[in-house]
């Protein structure tokens, strides 16, 4: 497995959340670095089904949201911030307290990805919290409408849009603040800031 790096230029009610017990997987430390996901239909939750929603479900849904982190419908365990786009799951690389020492640089991403996003669901933590006024301001350049509420609600919201068929992207930070760990294998390899690495497979 190898890093890869993205180049730096580039309320509703809790609705589709189980809430049964669930048993997670969990990323090992040295599996956090790794490409896009896709989860098994087969495998999904159907207690909460959207009668409006396409046959095919969509290709990453939020389980539950606890203080371990963001359950996926396949049962993957995300303890730290995650970018959801395109079926794919980002491990997304912020500072733990929010606001503080965040620029347009973590959002970069979404100014490198084709297609863009129509929403963005921007998940803030335990409890929802404006973004600065530069972050509205940058991805309404882009072509981007930002939605800002607290995670569970983001995660709910997420689920809903996604199997309407829109094309929404979701940055969710969790409930417990805690950043990715880089194993130093990873470190050697970079030579610039990882913000945005992709899931390439889970063992």
């Amino acid at each position: 497995m190898s890093l890869r790096v993205l180049p730096r230029a580039f309320a509703l009610p809790l609705r589709g959340l189980a809430t049964r017990a669930t048993c997670p997987r969990t990323l090992r430390r040295s599996h956090i670095v790794t490409r896009g996901i896709r989860t098994t239909p087969a495998l999904r939750d159907r207690s909460f089904t959207n009668l409006l929603a396409d046959d095919v479900p969509p290709p990453v849904q939020v389980s539950s949201i606890t203080d371990e982190g963001i359950i996926l419908a396949d049962g993957l365990l995300l303890p730290g911030a995650c970018i959801f786009h395109d079926g794919h799951v980002f491990l997304w690389d912020v500072p733990p307290k929010l606001w503080e020492e965040w620029t347009e640089a973590r959002f970069e991403f979404f100014e490198a990805i084709v297609p863009r996003p129509e929403i963005i669901v921007l998940g803030t933590g335990r409890t929802s919290a404006l973004p600065p006024p530069f972050l509205r301001s940058f991805l309404t350049k882009l072509g981007i409408q930002l939605e800002v509420m607290d995670t569970r609600n983001a995660c709910s919201t997420y689920n809903l849009l996604s199997e309407e068929g829109r094309h929404v992207a979701a940055a969710l930070m969790p409930l417990t603040p805690r950043s990715w760990q880089r194993s130093k294998t990873a470190e050697k390899e970079s030579h610039t800031p990882i913000q945005y690495t992709s899931i390439d497979k889970i063992i």
